[in-house]
């Protein structure tokens, strides 16, 4: 089948992307607003893009009425947010954080979670994440109705038992997004696939 996403509605198109692109991380961002309230917040188009500078991307669309969400002021305004991956204790606080609270109310009692400090951004982490990355906007960009932010790491917050020798990350199961609105995956069923060298390659065909 084929379909031409200028014919469909933007709905449909946003069921197709996010059923196909397939599973994405999941970036639980807090940001602060300008009265010092925490804001936590998940978004599913995010990635990692650049290891030199380390640099991560979320992209953040509007509410339903067509207004900016509150991580987006936040980030725009403060310069600095963090994201906090997340894991499958944390699953019930993410689907609470995704609640359209009124901005002037917090995520974080609903959720049972809580702040803690940051190194280098003003925006708190979650102190009950097992990972948790400070970072400092870059830029943003507008793209259609979402807005792309792109966040240098300046902070990685890594969970002791998590740290193998030369920083091999060991047992770290985040979770992942599949398909809209509500359909998640675990990152537990894992192989190894060693890369081969195009001598190697050349040798066996």
């Amino acid at each position: 089948m084929q379909i031409d996403p200028s014919l469909q509605t933007n709905a449909d198109n946003y069921k197709l992307i996010t059923n196909l692109v397939v599973p994405r991380p999941i970036a639980w961002v807090t940001s602060l607003g300008e009265t010092g309230l925490v804001n936590l917040a998940p978004f599913s188009f995010f990635n990692a893009v650049c290891g030199d500078p380390l640099y991560v991307i979320v992209s953040i669309g509007r509410r339903d009425d067509g207004t900016q969400k509150d991580t987006a002021r936040n980030i725009e305004t403060g310069r600095d947010f963090v994201v906090n991956l997340v894991t499958e204790d944390l699953l019930q606080a993410m689907n609470i954080s995704a609640t359209d609270f009124p901005p002037d109310q917090s995520e974080l009692q609903p959720a049972n979670v809580h702040a803690a400090s940051s190194v280098h951004v003003k925006a708190p982490r979650l102190a009950e994440a097992q990972v948790s990355l400070e970072c400092k906007l870059h830029s943003a960009q507008p793209l259609g109705a979402n807005t792309l932010f792109i966040g240098q790491v300046v902070m990685f917050h890594v969970a002791d038992h998590l740290v193998g020798p030369r920083f091999h990350i060991e047992a770290f199961a985040p979770l992942g997004r599949l398909g809209s609105p509500s359909v998640y995956c675990r990152t537990t069923d894992r192989f190894e696939l060693p890369r081969i060298s195009y001598t190697q390659w050349k040798k066996e065909h």
